[in-house]
């Protein structure tokens, strides 16, 4: 065959980031598999994310996407398969899997009659962060919500609301990142914002897994990704 055939049309390949060797593994999934009334959901999915790196999680509505995230952080459990954090089995309810995994997987849980800033203070203050106050300021500018600081969830918009969800993963201390669509309800300038603020993550050393429905965003952040359902 010639050199020189045309290519295929398809996906365009997912950008691979240049990692060091030694980066380690945070989040191992082994063969997770999960069903539902008899009906295979996910079966022996497997996902390896090393520190500094992003996983994204594709398939078509229903496949699955959101059923592997809730095994990973703990609020599905897997008829087999493993998932290690760090190499170990840990519950939700460990201390530690919860000071280091920032989750986005349901809707955000919100204080209702707690203020933006006020709900965004407590996590940080909850997280034990240092200077929490400045953090939370420097998150409320990020994320552009410093004019709605004062104003209770429920007046939001939804893609307000959106970003409220992301502020109250940044403004605590993280080593892993699980989130579902985190580009839903953004609108263009946010999803910009989302590609810049995912590529920081990864830089600052965090492993991030992903489902997401955006090719934009796909290709720009994540190093891998795993298929299902398809």
């Amino acid at each position: 065959m010639s050199g020189n055939a045309p290519k295929k049309p398809g996906r365009k390949p997912v950008r691979k980031a240049v990692r060091p060797p030694s980066a380690p593994v945070v989040l191992d999934v082994r063969e997770v598999s999960k069903a539902f009334g008899g009906q295979a959901v996910l079966d022996r999915v497997s996902v390896r994310v090393p520190a500094g790196s992003a996983v994204g999680v594709v398939g078509p509505n229903g496949a699955g996407k959101t059923t592997l995230l809730r095994c990973v952080v703990g609020s599905e459990v897997p008829d087999s398969g493993a998932v290690l954090f760090d190499g170990e089995k840990r519950a939700e309810t460990d201390p530690r899997f919860r000071a280091d995994v920032a989750v986005l997987v349901d809707d955000l849980d919100v204080f209702g009659d707690l203020s933006v800033l006020e709900h965004l203070d407590l996590l940080a203050c909850a997280h034990g962060v240092p200077d929490a106050r400045a953090v939370v300021d420097a998150v409320l500018d990020d994320v552009r919500l410093t004019a709605s600081a004062d104003h209770l969830p429920a007046t939001l918009s939804s893609g307000q609301r959106r970003r409220l969800a992301l502020a109250s993963l940044l403004v605590r201390p993280r080593r892993l990142l699980v989130l579902d669509e985190p580009e839903q309800r953004l609108d263009t300038a946010g999803r910009a914002w989302l590609v810049e603020r995912l590529r920081a993550e990864k830089a600052a050393g965090r492993a991030l897994l992903f489902a997401c429905h955006d090719d934009e965003i796909l290709h720009a952040v994540a190093d891998d990704v795993v298929r299902i359902g398809e």
